[in-house]
């Protein structure tokens, strides 16, 4: 018998390919199937009302990993088994099941061990916005809520899409492509238009200079990196050039903590630290830095509201988009974790929001300025503040709409092309209406001072991963060169996907560090897709369960690649300032033991041979050993603290009977086969020529089951390097980074059995 996948109700359970997810179901809950694949949830009131909480019933019996706002700004990964571990604000829901359901008495038993997976995922119906929630009896909610006390409703139909599938990164993929179509309101990230400044190495002002940013000091960073010859070829000019005046109480006082970030915008123009002398203005400035220093983009920052209190309604500048001080409205959500001292402060002094009607005129004006003073590009910030504005207003979504649909539009207008870095935009009311915006931050900051921040970062911007990465490339934020978590952080963005770029103050870069991530033309190798959790790490804890390591992978044109890291007990979910370390002192040499395997790239076979048989070629970045992989065989990695290890996974290649060749890449880049853009093989006269394309310079490797009779690159011969332990072959590239083609040359004659090569060590850092 053949077992539906579209969700139902049945004898009061919501079941998904028999299975029953959730028990005890409430009458008042619906299902309305949209295609052959998924359905809504949805519930119905017998009261009107801007906010409802709806039971959809008891969850428990499956491991579980969620997404959800533990500020208003930012979103983390949260685990369980229950509706109970289902935190407030939850965004994304994934569960692990197995194949095959007897109902007896509401529970489900399974009779297969098949695995697959159900995803929930609430979202935007009309003006309501929802989120999933769990309660201390394991029953599952969903709460929805317009923002807007006037914005009523008995009932939300398609609250929460629920859609299932064997592998867990395809069913994400497809439910929001499905949800792309169905809704309307935003599109995926293969379709949009990717931002000019992803590809190379950036550096932003803000950890450098903070406020303080200057044109001098900008002068100076620049002016450093050259003499150490590693120029960023983009630079955004971060918060601190703007003209702002503070917001007062009531009584006309200054609010005592962070009052600076309560500031409003008074008119669209720099301020006194990009004029005058040496710089002139911004124009002459930023003019200068390019011609100087060769800058291909330089992006500004900006608040979605102009600054961090919006607009100053005082300005004789700002009075033309007519803001009005708005107070700040919390939602239940909102205060269910970490409330932010920012919104704290705002909810003191209210925002000077601008009227709807003019925000086009208002972005119209400020990216029209920047474009004439040399700006490509735009990082907008505080997004998430509409959050708390929607009153009035139509409600949050409908303002969200409204304000996104506007900033779009103006940055292409304006800049000619899709140059904006959205942040501080986790809420799912901007996931779901971003139509163009194609860059956002996936986490809370790169925090340098905050040493319990560090393994969070990363473990919470891999599995923000899952869900932002299929509507924007996820940026992983600025870190520092220097840091003492420098290789953790720079490993991991060679596995994102994601634009790197540092915030190091002038004269404090690591050159060594930038080398493995960036080529000596500014370029960066950037992996095809987000760089998120593999499979069988989906369901653990990396950072606070004392034995899981993290495992992200991603893919290049003909390889994959996967970083292994040691998270744990080096911080706590939430992440919050002053923090205490969960790690004893004297056990900061705990060494956790896991494995990598081919099978970790879940795409692998995309980028190989249709032949292949599963064998691959391993690199292991920081100790430099290869291995040929036999198919389903794992190499174990034993990892200290706050240490990791990047492998380069390449699909061995067989040409003709007996040779075997499987290209690494540039090897001493963290994502040495981001450099490989093809490969190929033809015979001449004397045998089989194996040609690979690729970009970059320095020492490029590959596998090879024999040694090659010579080898030439740009038709020229050039020494090699061959280890016959291991298979290693290297030659270097010359010169400069443009994509040249590498041919390997062997004769015909038999090939030495590749049984005898080493498989890879442990590997212990």
């Amino acid at each position: 018998m053949t077992i539906s996948s579209v969700p139902s109700i049945r004898d009061g359970c919501i079941t998904v390919r028999g299975k029953a997810v959730l028990t005890s179901v409430p009458s008042n809950v619906t299902i309305t199937p949209i295609s052959s694949e998924g359905a809504f949830l949805g519930a119905c009131s017998q009261t009107s009302s801007s906010l409802h909480t709806f039971c959809l019933g008891i969850l428990k019996g499956f491991r579980l990993t969620c997404l959800f706002r533990f500020k208003i700004w930012w979103m983390i990964p949260g685990y369980g088994e229950s509706g109970r571990d289902v935190p407030t604000e939850t965004q994304m829901l994934l569960l692990e099941a197995k194949d095959g359901t007897i109902i007896n008495e509401n529970f489900s038993e399974p009779t297969t061990e098949g695995t697959f997976y159900i995803l929930l995922l609430p979202g935007l119906d009309g003006p309501f916005r929802t989120s999933l929630q769990g309660t201390i009896v394991d029953e599952l909610e969903f709460c929805a809520e317009s923002g807007d006390p006037n914005v009523e409703t008995t009932k939300v139909m398609e609250a929460v899409y629920v859609n299932s599938g064997d592998n867990p990164f395809k069913l994400i993929r497809n439910s929001m492509k499905i949800l792309e179509k169905h809704k309307g309101t935003f599109r995926h990230i293969d379709n949009k238009e990717l931002p000019a400044h992803i590809d190379w190495f950036g550096w932003n002002t803000w950890d450098a200079f903070y406020t303080n940013v200057s044109a001098q000091g900008i002068d100076e960073g620049l002016k450093r990196f050259s003499e150490e010859g590693c120029l960023p070829k983009w630079v955004c000019i971060d918060d601190g050039w703007q003209n702002t005046t503070q917001a007062t109480l009531e009584n006309g006082e200054l609010p005592i903590e962070k009052v600076e970030l309560g500031a409003r915008l008074q008119n669209l123009k720099e301020n006194a630290k990009f004029k005058g002398k040496g710089c002139g203005d911004l124009h002459q400035f930023i003019r200068t830095i390019k011609q100087k220093y060769g800058l291909k983009y330089v992006y500004a920052w900006h608040a979605l509201l102009g600054y961090w209190g919006g607009l100053d309604p005082l300005s004789d500048e700002m009075r033309k988009y007519n803001p009005k001080i708005e107070p700040i409205v919390y939602t239940p959500g909102n205060l269910s974790h970490v409330v932010c001292g920012v919104v704290q402060m705002l909810e003191k002094v209210g925002v000077g929001l601008i009227d709807p009607l003019k925000i086009d005129e208002f972005y119209n004006d400020l990216h029209g300025y920047l474009a004439r003073c040399g700006v490509d590009g735009v990082k907008v910030d505080v997004q998430c503040l509409l959050d708390t504005l929607g009153s009035g207003y139509g409600g949050r979504v409908i303002l969200t709409k409204c304000i996104q649909e506007a900033l779009e539009e103006s940055v292409m207008k304006n800049f000619g092309g899709n140059n904006i870095i959205c942040s501080m935009s986790t809420n799912n009311d901007y996931i779901f209406c971003s139509k163009r915006s194609a860059s956002a931050r996936a986490s809370e900051d790169f925090m340098p001072n905050e040493p319990t921040f560090q393994t969070l970062h990363v473990a919470a911007v891999a599995f923000n991963s899952l869900l932002l990465g299929e509507i924007v490339i996820p940026d992983w934020d600025m870190f520092h060169s220097t840091h003492y978590t420098a290789e953790f952080h720079a490993a991991a963005r060679a596995l994102g996907g994601c634009p790197v770029y540092v915030s190091d103050e002038p004269g404090q870069c690591d050159v060594n560090i930038i080398r493995k991530l960036v080529l000596p033309d500014g370029s960066i190798l950037r992996a095809k897709h987000a760089g998120r959790p593999t499979r069988d790490c989906l369901f653990d804890d990396p950072v606070m369960d004392g034995k899981s390591l993290l495992k992200i992978w991603n893919l290049n044109k003909l390889s994959g690649i996967v970083g292994i890291f040691n998270c744990q007990k080096a911080g706590k979910w939430p992440p919050t300032p002053g923090a205490i370390s969960l790690l004893d002192p004297t056990l900061e040499c705990l060494t956790i033991t896991g494995s990598i395997s081919a099978a970790d790239v879940d795409s692998l076979q995309e980028v190989a041979d249709e032949d292949w048989n599963g064998d691959s070629a391993v690199y292991a970045f920081n100790s430099g050993k290869l291995s040929k992989l036999p198919k389903g065989r794992t190499i174990e990695v034993s990892l200290g603290v706050l240490k990791c290890e990047v492998f380069t996974i390449s699909p061995i290649r067989v040409f003709g009977p007996r040779l075997e060749f499987a290209p690494i890449g540039l090897v001493d880049m963290f994502n040495s086969g981001g450099a490989t853009e093809a490969l190929g093989s033809y015979r001449n006269q004397s045998g089989c020529v194996v040609k690979i394309q690729v970009r970059g310079c320095g020492r490029f490797g590959a596998y090879s089951n024999t040694k090659p009779s010579y080898c030439l690159v740009e038709k020229a011969e050039v020494d090699f390097t061959y280890h016959a332990s291991n298979g290693l072959l290297t030659l270097e590239l010359q010169g400069d980074c443009k994509l040249r083609g590498v041919e390997v040359f062997y004769q015909d004659f038999d090939v030495t059995s590749s049984e005898g090569l080493s498989v890879l060590s442990a590997i212990r850092l």
